[in-house]
């Protein structure tokens, strides 16, 4: 298996963990990176303007309809300059996502489901479970970004700006 399948596989298990915390908890799930035609890119929204990143889940329970990103990490890292816990995703998908934002009825929120180890050249034992926030607030609590990861560089939150939700064992637990 490629290092790329490895991760993507990983990912998936992890939005399996998250969708299957969400149902647990009375929510629908209808995903949005199931589809017929493989075209080489993520989930995507069309606009009238614009194709753009979709998040992975739309979510709803009785009148509450969420748009939902799920990430699975092994560890926070350790930011030395502000000396907190911080986890990040993809600028580009981050900015895709600030737009779907504004132009959906329904927030966005990531999520991020941590399992607690240690990441390259952090302290060992960083927070575990299942942490998230919207977008709405995220975009105004950014710990800082990188340009030298990802792609087109990274955008990171503290853990203090983010919720936890569940536990690891609780999100792991409902997945079964």
């Amino acid at each position: 298996m490629t290092a790329f399948a490895e991760t993507l596989e990983y990912g998936l298990a992890g939005e399996s963990a998250i969708a299957g915390w969400l149902k647990s908890h009375g929510y629908t799930i209808l995903p949005v990176y199931e589809k017929i035609f493989d075209s080489g890119k993520g989930p995507q929204l069309y606009t009238p303007e614009d194709a753009l990143i979709a998040p992975d889940l739309l979510v709803y329970r009785g009148n509450r309809v969420l748009w939902i990103e799920a990430k699975r990490k092994t560890a926070f890292s350790w930011h030395r300059l502000t000396r907190r816990w911080v986890t990040g995703i993809d600028l580009r998908h981050y900015e895709d996502y600030c737009r779907v934002a504004d132009c959906a009825p329904w927030p966005v929120w990531l999520l991020f489901l941590h399992e607690g180890g240690q990441a390259k050249d952090s302290p060992p034992n960083s927070p575990a479970g299942l942490f998230g926030e919207t977008l709405a607030y995220l975009r105004g609590h950014e710990n800082h970004r990188h340009e030298n990861w990802g792609v087109g560089g990274m955008v990171y939150w503290a853990v203090e700006h983010l919720r936890q939700l569940a536990g690891l064992s609780d999100v792991l637990q409902a997945e079964r």
